[in-house]
């Protein structure tokens, strides 16, 4: 508790701590402006200086007597033009913390079926019982999929999940992570050491700023492998589509090198992933695929990838060449505490398998 107090006083004015009887409070929308990590921003959430309501609420908006945007006290609830006509509910314990930095509102709640849960900008973004899937996953299918990667760049991934699993590779001997929000780390620090166990690792360069200011004056051919866990696919089309960020991507990779982006539920046909698979192509010059995970806490209980490759040595991402092996996954040099607990080689490859409709369409 002596670290969260440290925390309110670092980050005055806009933050604060909410008892454990307490409620998120008044009505509001949220700032934002950080990364918005796994994508998904368009819930409704509580403005960070609102006074505590009833001890049984959990969510309440300025939508809350919509019949579109129901609210149930005691729940937590995300809705999102992504999926209409449904909702995600999350029964909920207690509120652990509720706090604004000056890019994002940030909640930790304590979940009856998914342990702590964070919540960025109203959208849930982790729980403790699933997010190996999604760490492992978007790390260990472009990692995997390289010879020996040794130098890395991570955009986004502020919650050090991502870290802990690029340090499983014994090979790598430099980790860069640009992260613009370093009370969000502070947060997933005091609330989820498990994961926020990745900045331990004596590799790892922290840059707290914008990932294209830090690709603009990055080197060209620096890095072996970029993970992005900062872009959000509900953006309009403008802004993704054709965007100078992946061509500056592209720079910074060496002949063959590779990224992997969070490229969301091939459920949701609004995303467009055709289109956005063609840009890449265009831009990469080598491989594009797309796989898929079950992430149960996610709408559609399952969570998309995209892995590009630069022009040179051909990548065939369906087949991992560089197994990650037991004494890796095990010791991980003494960051991670735990082997992996999803991602193996036959879960790499599985990945790639898609349904008939998907595989149509992509």
């Amino acid at each position: 508790m002596q670290a969260v107090e440290k925390l309110q006083q670092s980050y005055r004015p806009g933050t604060f701590l909410i008892s454990d009887n307490m409620a998120i409070g008044d009505e509001g929308k949220c700032g934002g402006g950080g990364s918005k990590e796994k994508g998904r921003k368009n819930g409704v959430c509580s403005d960070a200086s609102a006074k505590p309501i009833t001890e049984n609420d959990v969510r309440r908006d300025d939508n809350s007597s919509d019949p579109e945007n129901p609210q149930l006290p005691g729940w937590f609830a995300e809705y999102s033009p992504l999926w209409p006509g449904q909702a995600h509910f999350l029964k909920i314990e207690k509120v652990l913390f509720e706090g604004k930095s000056q890019y994002q509102h940030m909640m930790v709640l304590e979940s009856t079926a998914y342990g702590k849960v964070f919540v960025l900008d109203g959208a849930l973004q982790l729980t403790e019982k699933d997010e190996c899937a999604y760490q492992e996953m978007i790390t260990h299918l472009p990692l995997c999929s390289i010879p020996k990667p040794q130098k890395v760049l991570l955009i986004g991934g502020g919650d050090g999940g991502i870290l802990r699993e690029i340090s499983r590779h014994s090979s790598v001997v430099h980790i860069d992570i640009c992260e613009m929000d370093m009370m969000l780390i502070d947060v997933y620090r005091e609330f989820f050491p498990e994961v926020a166990v990745g900045y331990e690792d004596p590799r790892v360069r922290l840059h707290i700023m914008d990932g294209s200011e830090f690709l603009k004056s990055a080197q060209g051919g620096t890095y072996d492998a970029i993970i992005v866990d900062a872009f959000d696919p509900i953006r309009p089309e403008h802004e993704i589509f054709g965007s100078p960020f992946f061509e500056m991507v592209v720079k910074a990779l060496r002949e063959g090198g590779v990224m992997c982006i969070q490229a969301e539920s091939l459920w949701f046909p609004s995303l467009n992933l055709p289109q956005l698979i063609h840009t890449f192509r265009n831009i990469f010059k080598g491989s594009v695929n797309y796989a898929w995970a079950p992430v149960p806490a996610y709408p559609s209980g399952v969570i998309g990838f995209l892995l590009c490759s630069t022009e040179g040595p051909r990548v065939d991402f369906t087949r991992p060449v560089n197994p990650l092996n037991h004494h890796d996954a095990a010791s991980s040099l003494g960051v991670a505490k735990e082997p992996p607990k999803f991602y193996n080689a036959e879960m790499h490859s599985a990945s790639f398998c898609l349904p008939s409709f998907a595989r149509d369409r992509l």
